[in-house]
């Protein structure tokens, strides 16, 4: 079994260099969205949950029916935690320190004695209803997250006050589901629990721990799962739900069990489906059991391929984002990506990018393709950063593509249902771990280092006992000139250097002894990097047109450089009235870039602008009937006002400024 490289513990080894792109947003988190977060905490009663009182909000009826609003409390804590423990072995802050020992001493106080933890069933339902409603109700599902809240309290306190509590409701979990005849057949509705469930095996060694989570991952979908039956079906007859009675949620009459990713078992299953989330969950955890055991989860790695190669190829938005239908926050047919929700939909759910991004990273482990990690490098810069403000106080849940008049571009500092806020807080704080990992030496003297993304950093590891360091000197993602420098006595470590897909041009200085890229990854080898420890990687960053499958059927370009993608913002724009909809964009236009440094966030970062290459349709003149003669359109299309010039932002920065909130990222395509 390879052991693992969880960013979780690897970010530690990693110095963010001060004042660089990433080590700002890392920043932002750390001195302002954490604790803001903790605020909210106290202020919605999250904070004093555990207590076991009853609150207000229990007696809210559910936004979401029949999910009540508080139903993911314990996972918003358990996030939190996560990241507040993360930040402080690097970051110490008294008041953050002692909201966690509080609330690992109030989650412990809540435990029941045969280890069960859970607000729902402890405080508005009975405990005897606990795991009768496996689906819906996300007791794993919370579970999962206090646990990865637990690893992450032992790692920095190094004591067992919340992993022990965790362990304790664990081994509730291993006598209660399962095979057995007296155990139940279940799995959880919302996958976490299998992910969490993996890293304390790694830390355990306990191979209970690993068969869990096997269970649940080769469990879901078991057509006979009880008595010749889908789980999730005979559990709601058992507790005797009403047929007709459809979640809000379900895109059709019950059972919906694609929803939840369980329709068939994951090695029948050829394209991801349902709630986004849920399927890039399950897939990360999958990826971790791949890596620990390789030779007997064939059909489980070539599951991952195959709906992988679904989702990139005919279900994700430009920006990264995976999800288009906001009714239940997932997964339309194929090659259905609308822009905005008063086209038909887009959601783009914040979580879902950042389970792109942990699933990649396991992934990584096990079998170094660049084609995930450009993937990854997508989602983190545009449709994970676009989640959180440049000052780290506001937020997005959705992430769409386009304004609309019901749906205006903009942040929020908290939801109802809050999984996205601590969640893009937790994974900030363990950025630097995604940047470099270790794949396994075929010797053990050896070290080889994979570098995923580019960024002012220092890794530190070592050789055989010594010391090392890897550092790296860039202004990515506005410049692609990236200086190396390699410190270690060792003659026998090897860089393997991602080069990405998008880009038309890249060389090193001084010339290697091979441009052998494989998997899209040049290695160099530790004779010529003992010779040359300091060299230079240079990447064109290409201002690109993109545009969607055309089997999407919408005639759509979209600008992007480099690693980021552009949208068109009204405060640069001020002349939009229409969300930009009637927005036209030669694709030959000529695009210039300008550094920018922005006077009210101080954000720094390269704008584009197109003189003369965009124009506005005059569509309130074009009536349909219910057609528009073909020439008439290509006529009106072609003699369009020309606007002057066009102004574009990095997508993750909309939303900033204030302005009108009127916001898009692909634009039609203009004919002249």
């Amino acid at each position: 079994m390879a052991s693992s490289q969880y960013p979780q513990e690897t970010f530690l080894s990693v110095k963010l260099s001060p004042g660089s792109f990433m080590e700002k947003k890392r920043h932002a988190a750390s001195s302002a969205s954490l604790k803001q977060q903790l605020g909210f905490l106290k202020s919605t009663g999250r904070y004093e949950a555990f207590k076991l009182k009853w609150l207000p909000a229990y007696d809210e009826p559910p936004a979401v029916w029949p999910i009540g609003n508080w139903l993911f409390w314990d996972s918003d804590i358990g996030k939190w935690i996560e990241g507040a423990c993360y930040f402080l072995h690097t970051d110490y802050d008294a008041e953050v320190d002692a909201a966690v020992q509080e609330l690992t001493d109030m989650l412990a106080g809540a435990q029941h004695e045969d280890g069960y933890l859970n607000l729902h069933y402890s405080i508005v339902e009975p405990t005897k209803n606990r795991f009768t409603n496996i689906r819906d109700f996300c007791e794993l599902y919370n579970a999962g997250h206090l646990l990865e809240g637990a690893l992450a309290h032992q790692h920095y306190y190094k004591n067992d006050k919340l992993l022990g509590p965790m362990i304790k409701y664990v081994e509730l979990m291993i006598k209660t589901f399962g095979p057995g005849k007296d155990q139940l057949h279940a799995y959880p509705g919302h996958p976490e629990l299998e992910i969490a469930l993996l890293r304390l095996h790694e830390r355990t060694k306990d191979p209970r721990h690993l068969e869990l989570a096997r269970y649940f991952i080769t469990e879901r979908g078991n057509p006979k799962g009880v008595d010749g039956r889908h789980y999730y079906d005979w559990e709601a007859d058992k507790r005797g739900d009403d047929p007709n009675a459809r979640p809000y949620f379900y895109p059709e009459r019950t059972p919906s069990n694609w929803y939840y990713s369980a329709s068939v078992p994951l090695v029948e299953m050829q394209g991801v489906e349902g709630h986004s989330v849920r399927p890039m969950y399950l897939l990360t955890a999958v990826a971790d059991m791949v890596r620990m055991d390789q030779k007997s989860t064939t059909d489980l790695q070539k599951a991952i391929v195959r709906l992988w190669d679904d989702m990139v190829g005919k279900k994700m938005y430009v920006t990264g984002g995976i999800g288009s239908i906001p009714q239940y926050e997932g997964f339309g047919i194929p090659y259905f990506l609308p822009q905005g929700t008063d086209e038909g939909g887009c959601y783009a759910e914040t979580c879902a990018a950042i389970g792109i991004m942990m699933m990649v990273e396991r992934v990584l482990q096990y079998d170094l393709d660049g084609s995930f990690t450009d993937i990854m490098e997508l989602a983190f810069y545009n449709a994970v950063l676009t989640a959180i403000s440049t000052d780290g106080r506001k937020y997005t849940y959705v992430n769409q593509l386009a304004s609309s008049d019901a749906n205006a571009a903009d942040r929020s500092e908290w939801f109802k249902c809050c999984c996205c806020p601590p969640n893009i807080m937790r994974t900030l704080a363990i950025i630097g771990g995604y940047i470099c990992s270790e794949p396994a030496s075929i010797k053990p003297e050896d070290k080889h280092i994979a570098v995923h993304l580019y960024a002012p950093s220092t890794l530190e590891f070592t050789v055989c006992g010594q010391p090392s360091k890897l550092t790296q000197a860039t202004d990515w993602p506005w410049s692609g000139d990236v200086t190396f420098a390699l410190e270690t006595a060792s003659k026998t470590v090897s860089i393997s250097l991602r080069i990405p897909q998008w880009t038309s041009e890249w060389s090193i200085e001084p010339e290697p002894p091979h441009r052998n890229v494989q998997k899209g990854y040049l290695t160099l080898p530790g004779d010529w990097l003992a010779a040359n420890p300091s060299f230079i990687l240079k990447v064109k960053l290409d201002v690109r047109m993109l545009a969607p499958h055309p089997l999407v059927n919408t005639d759509t370009v979209a600008l992007a450089r480099g690693p980021i993608v552009y949208c068109v913002e009204d405060m640069d724009n001020s002349w939009v009235e229409d969300h930009f909809k009637s927005l036209q964009l030669d694709p030959d236009a000529e695009v210039v870039e300008r550094p920018t440094v922005d006077r009210t966030t101080d954000e720094k970062y390269v704008a584009l602008d197109v003189y003369r290459g965009s124009s506005l349709l005059p569509t309130k003149s074009l009536k349909a009937q219910p057609s528009v003669p073909w020439k008439t359109l290509a006529k009106e299309a072609a003699d369009a006002n020309v606007i002057d010039v066009l102004h574009f932002v990095p997508y993750y920065f909309h939303s900033n400024r204030g302005g009108k909130g009127m916001m898009r990222t692909g634009i039609r395509r203009w004919v002249r």
